[in-house]
């Protein structure tokens, strides 16, 4: 083991386990060589494509939105609420959220959210769009700006009677 491999090594298990190694009891190893790790949590986009089959396009800048925050609706296996589908929100919209108790209103700076005003565009979970839809409140759908994930969830169909450009 050369002088630089404790330390490089002890940054790596730092980085997976985010826990120092304990080197009281340390004992020379073989690594593989190159060591290639890849993190637990490492998210992995899928392919950015919208509803219409084409490249999906940004959504919003500002604020900015996306579940990577990149103004893209970019989702991954990871994206539980499938955050994929770009809405221009209106005042029903917000305020029928905040009454099923999603605070879109409200600035929550500890997950980098601003808070959103009528107008804003915003990369929404699916499944709420769907809720709003049910409810005959749904807030217009940019279809370009639209992650096809969402059409595991969301027909082609109900988009495009909501759509604005």
């Amino acid at each position: 083991m050369n002088k630089s491999q404790p330390f490089v090594f002890a940054i790596l298990v730092f980085f997976v386990t985010n826990r120092l190694p304990d080197f009281t009891q340390a004992r020379e190893i073989k690594l593989p060589n190159p060591l290639i790790l890849v993190h637990p949590h490492t998210m992995i986009p899928l392919p950015s494509r919208n509803v219409l089959g084409g490249p999906l396009k940004p959504c919003s800048l500002k604020p900015l939105t996306g579940f990577f925050r990149n103004g893209h609706c970019d989702t991954c296996a990871e994206d539980h609420g499938c955050h994929t589908v770009c809405v221009e929100v209106t005042d029903a919209f917000l305020a029928s959220n905040f009454a099923a108790g999603n605070d879109l209103i409200t600035p929550r700076p500890e997950f980098n959210f601003p808070g959103l005003q009528p107008g804003d565009r915003w990369c929404l979970c699916a499944s709420r769009w769907l809720e709003a839809v049910e409810a005959g409140e749904p807030s217009p759908v940019i279809l370009a700006s639209t992650h096809e994930r969402t059409l595991e969830l969301v027909p082609l169909a109900v988009l495009q009677q909501h759509a604005t450009s």
